[in-house]
């Protein structure tokens, strides 16, 4: 089963409520996927900073003292905000390589990095996740959730979506690959990291190495129809964009809504009665095989 949400804002107006839009689409989906969920808020970024965010499954111990832990890696700068077993690491952008090695070594487990993106996933049900993080206070400019049925895996934090293999970069999914284990050898050799054994996030991976390698979500997206074996509904987040793809089959539900204000996604409509406007939204079912893309620097272009 599985559920999975999204939110791109055009109005600026809108983005104080963006936390609780995207966390009442989420809670919504809650009987598509009830053992765990996560969320991606993508926020404003501030000039030559970057966020970690961490989890850790003994928050007390590993958060004591991160700042003073972290010290060297990030020369004194680190700034530490916990919020219940994860915490937002905002660093120089130019110390984020060297703090992701230290909290390496420390075995925090990396959520996600970049820019603007925060990325929170828990074991348990998405009202009980998204309480837990404050997600409904928290603004930006746009998000995608996701909560999960395990069918292939076991329930653990890891193993929740969003994955995230990249800067600034992640992924949610339903559906299944039946090509991800050739894949992750590929790219495994190109340098590719992997936590998990779950094929979710080896598609993230391969969009990231896609993205590395210069294209753009849209033709990252476009090369997955081909590359990408399976059955599959991906909603994407980058730090600009937001791509929505399904397979040629597209068995999984998906609905979409766009009005002035917003584009919106859910596995079901009725995770989108809450959104304004969406009385006058023009309403569809994503098209088998055919990318979705919108990107905020592309459209201010």
């Amino acid at each position: 089963m599985c559920g999975i949400v999204g939110l791109f804002l055009k109005d600026k107006a809108l983005e104080p409520q963006l936390g609780m839009l995207l966390a009442d689409m989420l809670v919504t989906m809650t009987d598509r996927g009830p053992d765990s969920a996560g969320i991606a808020i993508y926020g404003h970024e501030t000039d030559g900073t970057a966020k970690l965010t961490v989890q850790s499954a003994t928050p007390e111990q590993d958060f004591a003292g991160l700042e003073a832990k972290l010290a060297d890696a990030s020369g004194g700068t680190a700034r530490v905000t916990v919020k219940s077993t994860h915490a937002v690491i905002t660093v120089p952008a130019e110390r984020l390589d060297a703090v992701r090695a230290a909290l390496d070594a420390a075995d925090i487990r990396i959520m996600g990095a970049g820019a603007s993106v925060e990325i929170y996933k828990e074991v348990g049900l998405p009202k009980d996740v998204v309480a837990r993080f404050g997600v409904a206070a928290m603004s930006g400019t746009h998000g995608i959730g996701h909560t999960r049925m395990a069918t292939e895996s076991a329930v653990t934090t890891m193993g929740a979506h969003p994955f995230s293999t990249g800067a600034d970069q992640c992924l949610v999914h339903n559906g299944s690959l039946s090509n991800h284990n050739n894949l992750r050898r590929g790219l495994k050799a190109k340098g590719m990291r992997f936590e998990t054994e779950n094929d979710s996030e080896v598609a993230a991976a391969y969009l990231t190495a896609e993205m590395a390698a210069g294209k753009d979500l849209g033709e990252a997206l476009t090369g997955a129809l081909g590359d990408l074996d399976g059955f599959f509904t991906f909603v994407v987040g980058t730090r600009t964009g937001f791509g929505v793809l399904r397979d040629p089959i597209a068995c999984k539900p998906a609905v979409m809504a766009e009005t002035d204000q917003y584009v919106a996604f859910g596995s079901e409509y009725r995770a989108l009665v809450g959104l304004p406007g969406i009385e006058t939204a023009r309403v569809w079912e994503p098209e088998p095989a055919t990318v979705y893309f919108w990107d905020h620097d592309k459209a201010a272009a």
